[in-house]
């Protein structure tokens, strides 16, 4: 910090022909049509929902230990998220859950009730893919 204020001090006084603006790095020169993205917000906004799905995966797999203790061979091999996004309404995502977990022998209800609080608000994960030159239906953007 006290060198910033020394190299200002001394750019104060200047050499004569040189303004202060001189001296500062120019940005590269760009067309003049083009003009720079928030890539900062879009970047921000993406890791904060990522991070919520994963926290809600993490929650998951938590919960399906405490409910199959004892019993892991019986446990799920996983509760798609997506899946569940896809349908329409919360009692036909419970129905699902309640398919899911049929093996468990806890009960269900706190857990199934619980992660369609979490569902709520969480967008359905869309899967970047170069669609391939010989489909002639690539996916929908």
């Amino acid at each position: 910090m006290a060198a910033n204020r020394v190299g200002r001090r001394q750019g104060r006084g200047g050499s004569p022909g040189r303004s202060p603006a001189a001296r500062r790095p120019q940005p590269p020169a760009r067309s003049p049509g083009l003009q720079r993205r928030p890539a900062r917000v879009t970047v921000k906004y993406n890791r904060r929902e990522l991070q919520r799905r994963l926290d809600t995966e993490q929650w998951i797999d938590g919960r399906l230990e405490e409910l199959y203790r004892g019993r892991e061979g019986e446990m799920p091999d996983e509760v798609n998220i997506d899946d569940l996004l896809e349908l329409e309404t919360d009692e036909e995502r419970a129905q699902k859950l309640q398919g899911i977990l049929r093996s468990c022998t806890a009960d269900t209800e706190d857990f199934i009730r619980e992660l369609l609080t979490q569902l709520k608000g969480l967008p359905k994960q869309q899967v970047l893919q170069r669609p391939s030159p010989e489909d002639p239906n690539p996916p929908p953007p």
